[in-house]
């Protein structure tokens, strides 16, 4: 069976190490996903988290095997270490098993535009000037991720897909969506300043692409909440995919194409054979 073929896929805030990370959601968006370049845009792993101690199921073990043999087979594998996992920016440039691990890079679309990525916590000033103050806010989001867990293991049981609970709390927040926008404007700034033609983050757990003036703004989301991903298709357009929402319609569509591509090859062969020359 064909996997979806994306040019570029973006994934950030995986968050593994933690029992918020949706681990099965995302080996499932692996397996049946490839593309000539997949980004890593950090919090991929939680360093915060692992020295308290850690969660780390099969899945995770899982996660990390096909990255690697995706990195082996072909896929540029380019990892921007976040702030949960800021221990690997001290390993910026060097390669591991395939995996080119970067402080920033310029990926340019098959349309010709060149979008800065990075994490984006270095423009968030929480984080950067007053890293007790992250923790204690990384520590009551954890409480709020533990009861998405548990609202969403009822919701499987009285048979309701997963929904997001500490992304709804999130949202309505109003100095949160406040800090977003706040965050959005700086980072369409920095691109400015950066004469690129748009910028692809992550870090803030809002999945988006839109136009900032005359900036391109693209966060890839995460995979603790919404189970998100920005991808580029062969012409250049970026668009991000809900995975939960839209894999089983996606993986639909894609063996409907298989048959009708297969079937005029067919029609072919019949042609041939009644019809010989």
């Amino acid at each position: 069976m064909q996997p979806l073929h994306y040019r570029a896929i973006f994934l950030s805030d995986i968050h593994l190490g933690t029992r918020g990370a949706q681990g099965a959601f995302l080996l499932d968006f692996l397996t049946h996903t490839s593309s000539k370049y997949l980004y890593l845009v950090g919090d991929i792993l939680d360093l915060w988290k692992m020295k308290n101690g850690w969660y780390w199921p099969r899945v995770n073990n899982e996660i990390v095997r096909l990255v690697f043999d995706k990195a082996q087979n072909g896929t540029r594998v380019i990892y921007v270490p976040g702030n949960h996992d800021d221990l690997l920016r001290d390993l910026a440039g060097s390669e591991f098993n395939g995996i080119h691990i970067q402080q920033e890079a310029i990926h340019e679309t098959a349309d010709g535009k060149k979008m800065l990525v990075l994490h984006g916590d270095e423009f968030d000033s929480i984080v950067k000037h007053n890293r007790w103050l992250a923790v204690v806010g990384s520590g009551a989001y954890e409480a709020l991720l533990v009861a998405n867990r548990w609202f969403n293991s009822l919701r499987r049981r009285w048979g309701f897909p997963y929904w997001s609970l500490s992304a709804y709390v999130k949202h309505r927040v109003k100095n949160a969506v406040q800090f977003i926008s706040s965050f959005e404007r700086v980072v369409t700034l920095e691109a400015t300043r950066r004469r690129v033609d748009g910028l692809i983050c992550g870090h803030i757990h809002k999945a988006t692409v839109e136009k900032v003036g005359e900036v391109l703004y693209a966060n890839s989301g995460d995979w603790v909440e919404s189970c998100t991903a920005l991808v580029e298709d062969d012409a250049g357009d970026l668009r991000i995919l809900r995975w939960v929402d839209e894999s089983a319609h996606l993986l639909d569509q894609r063996d409907v194409y298989e048959t009708h591509r297969r079937r005029p090859n067919l029609a072919r062969a019949d042609e041939r054979q009644w019809h010989p020359q």
